[in-house]
């Protein structure tokens, strides 16, 4: 299904999550995948040429890996965002703070042999241009605090800081900052189709420890996916869209120049092709060494 405005899916695997990115957008419409039934709902953030397509894919990576690739050949967007609550896995990042992952790990790889289970790693990294933009975007940032790291996905829900899972997730993924069940199907999908690129953003909701029951009740989960979606809409605010092929392509160079070198309003003309004679004035000023 060709878009002809930029187009950027948005995937959740919560409603709370869902509906945190839905409020953010407005001209809403429901869009139903012709053969599967998948739903999506398709709005405008105001502000930004971003058509944005909203699914709610459920929990887990396989369905995550399925659901992403259904979205990629149906709606064809040019980047992926997944976002968001995660258990948080280092004490300095607290509850409510945003995860940007620069890499995903996949957990569970790896060979169970006589002398111990050895790791088979799998891991995916964020797409620069949308990591690029991520930092710009969030670097001064007042609501929540934003960290660009990497986090651990399996198929399964820590809550456990103590136990063998956690145990192994420190050995040999210690640079991981945080915990959840569906960002390394997306990056996979997406890593295959290799078009669209994929950002994971995540808002911290627990400790994945024993508390996590308590933090969910005192409404954590929804102060985090809130954050998360703050975040990824600051993101698409930054973000600019790929040139489209065939149609022409503004030079941010040339734009009316103002300031005391020039004393008024100038067009950059460089680069540019002139089938007939144009009037120039000039005001005075001297030319440069290099002419201009």
């Amino acid at each position: 299904m060709p878009q002809t405005t930029p187009t950027v899916a948005v995937l959740t695997a919560l409603s709370l999550e869902y509906d945190a990115v839905l409020a953010h957008l407005t001209d809403v419409q429901t869009l139903t995948h012709p053969r599967y039934g998948t739903k999506a709902k398709q709005g405008q953030l105001p502000g930004t040429p971003w058509q944005v397509a909203l699914v709610n894919m459920g929990e887990g990576t396989l369905t995550a890996a399925t659901l992403t690739e259904r979205v990629l050949t149906w709606l064809e967007p040019e980047a992926v965002l997944l976002v968001g609550v995660a258990g948080g896995l280092k004490d300095d990042i607290g509850i409510g703070d945003v995860v940007v992952a620069t890499k995903v790990y996949s957990i569970h790889g790896g060979k169970q042999t006589p002398d111990g289970f050895l790791v088979r790693p799998e891991a995916w990294r964020a797409s620069h241009r949308l990591e690029q933009a991520a930092k710009e975007a969030l670097g001064a940032t007042t609501d929540f605090k934003a960290f660009f790291k990497p986090i651990a996905v399996g198929d399964v829900v820590l809550a456990d800081r103590e136990s063998e899972l956690a145990e192994h997730i420190r050995t040999h993924y210690n640079d991981a900052v945080a915990i959840e069940m569906e960002s390394s199907g997306v990056a996979h999908a997406v890593h295959l189709a290799g078009e669209a690129g994929a950002l994971i953003i995540r808002g911290i909701s627990d400790k994945a420890n024993a508390d996590k029951s308590q933090a969910d009740a005192k409404g954590s989960q929804p102060l985090a996916a809130a954050n998360a979606a703050e975040a990824a809409i600051t993101v698409l605010h930054e973000l600019e869209p790929k040139p489209v092929p065939g149609q022409a392509h503004s030079d941010p160079r040339e734009r009316p120049f103002r300031g005391s070198r020039y004393g008024g309003d100038h067009l950059d003309f460089r680069g540019s092709t002139f089938n007939g004679p144009f009037t120039a004035k000039s005001v005075g000023q001297r030319p440069d060494n290099d002419g201009r």
